[in-house]
C-alpha cells in the first residue's frame, strides 16, 4: 500500500511513521506538483487540503482515503471526493491550543492598548494617560462550540468570564455557562463584551455575521474572527467599524486571502489584522500525524476510523 504526502514533512515524523508501519510504502513529496507523478498509485494521500483539485482526484484512480492535516476543508473539491466515494479524515482539534492563546493575546493587546504603548515606546514618550481596560469579569460569546471554542471558553474562565456558546444544535458543552442555537445568535449578541467567531465554512455559515449582527452587538463590543472569512460580510463589517457601531475587530481570516493592499481594513484604527496564523505552532505537524497514526492503524486492520472522520457531503 502506498501513502503519498503533498507537503514537506519533518524528518522525525518520517522516521517514526516508517518504523511504526513497515508494511506501508511512504512516498514523501514536498508539493502537489512533485506528488502528481505518483497520484495514480496512491491508496492514501496526506495533504493540507488547499492544493488538491478535481483533476487531481480524477488522476488518483486507486485513492481510497485522504488525511487532511488541518481542520478546514473549504478549499477542497468535496463534491468530486464524495462522487468517488473517498473517505476523508482531518486534524480537527489540534489547533485548539494555539488558537485559544491567540484569542487571549489579541483581546489583551486591544484592552491593554499594546499598539499605542508600542508607538509611545518608539517615540520615547513617557505617558501614563493610556486607558487600560480589564478583561476579567466580562461576558464572551463564542460562535462555534467545537474543540477550539471549548478551549477558548476554558481559558477565559481564568479571567472569571461568563461564556455563551452558539452552535447548530445548541447542545451544552464543557466550559460554557449557557449554550444556544444559531437561530438564537442575534438575541444573545447584545449580552457579550467579546464575540469570538470560530465557525467553519459551510453553506449554512455563509455570511452569518452581517450588519444585522453587528447592530445587535454592544457599541463597545470587540469582534474577533479566527474561523473563516466567508462567515462574515466584510463590507458590512467595515461599515460597522467606520460608524463605531462596534469598538474593535480582530481579523485573522478574510473573505479573500491575502487581504488586498487597498482594503480599508488595513487603515482602520479600530481593527487588528493578522495573516491567518492563529493556529500556527511548531507542534502542529506532530499532532496531526498522531491522529493519522491512529487512523492508519485502524485502516490497516480494516476497522472504522477512530478519529475525525468527515461527512464529505456536509463538509465537516
Amino acid at each position: 500500500m502506498k501513502v503519498l504526502t503533498t507537503f514537506k514533512t519533518k524528518a522525525a515524523i518520517k522516521e517514526d511513521m516508517e518504523k511504526t508501519f513497515p508494511q506501508v510504502e511512504f512516498l514523501w513529496k514536498e508539493s502537489i506538483e512533485e506528488a502528481e507523478t505518483e497520484l495514480h498509485e496512491a491508496e492514501v494521500v496526506v495533504t493540507y487540503g488547499v492544493d488538491l483539485t478535481e483533476e487531481h482526484i480524477e488522476k488518483a484512480k486507486k485513492l481510497k482515503w485522504m488525511m487532511v492535516v488541518s481542520a478546514g476543508l473549504d478549499d477542497m473539491p468535496l463534491k468530486k471526493i464524495a462522487e468517488k466515494g473517498i473517505d476523508v479524515t482531518n486534524a480537527r482539534g489540534i489547533s485548539a491550543g494555539p488558537m485559544g492563546e491567540y484569542a487571549i493575546a489579541m483581546l489583551l493587546q486591544v484592552e491593554r492598548q499594546a499598539k499605542e504603548l508600542y508607538e509611545q515606546e518608539k517615540a520615547h514618550e513617557w505617558s501614563r494617560a493610556v486607558k487600560m481596560v480589564e478583561i476579567s469579569g466580562k461576558t464572551m460569546l463564542i460562535a462555534g462550540t467545537g474543540a477550539i471554542g471549548q478551549e477558548v471558553a476554558r481559558l477565559v474562565k481564568a479571567f472569571r468570564m461568563k461564556t455563551i456558546g452558539i452552535s447548530k444544535s445548541g447542545r451544552a458543552k464543557e466550559n460554557f455557562d449557557e449554550t444556544y442555537t444559531m437561530d438564537e445568535l442575534n438575541a444573545q449578541l447584545g449580552n457579550a463584551d467579546y464575540v469570538i467567531n470560530v465557525l467553519p465554512a459551510t453553506e449554512e455559515t455563509e455570511k452569518v455575521f452581517t450588519g444585522t449582527q453587528f447592530n445587535a452587538m454592544k457599541n463597545d463590543a470587540v469582534f474577533l474572527n479566527m474561523g473563516r472569512g466567508t462567515t462574515v460580510n466584510e463590507q458590512e463589517l467595515i461599515d460597522a467599524l467606520k460608524e463605531d457601531r462596534i469598538r474593535h475587530a480582530i481579523l485573522d481570516v478574510m473573505e479573500e486571502e491575502p487581504l488586498d493592499e487597498s482594503s480599508p481594513l488595513w487603515s482602520l484604527e479600530n481593527t487588528t489584522i493578522t495573516p491567518h496564523l492563529s493556529g500556527i505552532s511548531r507542534h502542529y505537524q506532530p499532532r496531526g500525524f498522531e491522529i493519522f497514526k491512529q487512523n492508519l492503524d485502524a485502516y490497516l486492520k480494516k476497522e472504522a476510523f477512530p478519529l475525525n472522520q468527515i461527512d464529505v457531503r456536509k463538509g465537516y
